[in-house]
């Protein structure tokens, strides 16, 4: 296998087993799926603070629990302090002594934002909805990881992020277009989604530029080491975070055409 597919193998394994879990969990709902988006945002805050503050393991340790445990507790009992208590993550890191302070809080709400919308979009709209979100994200790196390599070509934004290029971007906008396409020929959605995907699609690549800024800024390649061929939890689902954000903003101006 040459060096251009050398991680493979390695990605699609591991991606087998993100994808059997989170679809047992997905069609679960409810407490179970909550556990895991209360998991998979904690380990994420952890890594973030990590990265911007590579010399205090224990508050990072700490800052994971806390992002976890208050997004478990504010989404199992919801109601008016929900927000405020979300936000208490952020501020914690905004207040610990670290690189790029405001941005690391920026993209740590970004992250508890992300954890509060896809429990909220899986109780209220349902599996459909879910799936569509986890579509894009998928379709899109999946057709960036392949034609960006077949293709290659200009860089997308070679100071952040040397390896995409603008062909492996486009095609992630032209397949989620085509997932969107797809769910509204299957009547699971409206016709916007045509539309509203590809935009869906660059919020997740603004999430996974974001993150390799951060890392480049860390000096590191990987946010840590917990998934082979992927790095970390934060490598895996920065574009899903980006994604989620654009997708509760949507959810507040319009009535998002998918699910119930």
């Amino acid at each position: 296998m040459s060096a251009r597919w050398g991680d493979l193998r390695a990605r699609v394994i591991s991606a087998a087993v993100m994808l059997a879990v989170g679809a047992v969990e997905i069609w679960l709902g409810g407490v179970w799926f909550l556990l895991l988006v209360a998991v998979l945002i904690g380990v994420m805050i952890w890594e973030l603070s990590r990265l911007t503050a590579p010399d205090a393991p224990g508050v990072a340790v700490g800052l994971g629990v806390l992002a976890a445990a208050v997004l478990a507790l504010a989404e199992a009992v919801p109601g008016v302090l929900t927000v405020a208590a979300l936000a208490l993550p952020v501020l914690a890191v905004l207040a610990s002594p670290r690189r790029d302070r405001v941005i690391a809080a920026g993209f740590a709400a970004a992250v508890m934002l992300a954890g509060h919308g896809l429990f909220v979009l899986r109780e209220e709209a349902g599996v459909v909805a879910i799936l569509w979100v986890l579509g894009i994200v998928i379709v899109s790196d999946v057709a960036g990881y392949f034609v960006g390599r077949l293709v290659g070509g200009p860089k997308f934004w070679p100071a952040i992020s040397p390896k995409k290029t603008w062909s492996g971007t486009v095609a992630g906008w032209i397949g989620a277009a085509m997932l969107g396409y797809g769910f509204w020929v299957q009547g699971l959605g409206g016709a916007a989604l045509i539309w509203l995907s590809p935009l869906i699609a660059l919020a997740g690549q603004t999430g996974d530029i974001a993150e390799s800024w951060i890392k480049r800024r860390a000096g590191v390649k990987d946010a840590s080491s917990l998934i082979p061929g992927h790095g970390g939890v934060m490598d895996r689902f920065d574009a899903l975070v980006g994604a989620m954000v654009v997708v509760m903003a949507a959810r507040v101006l319009m009535t998002l055409p998918v699910g119930g």
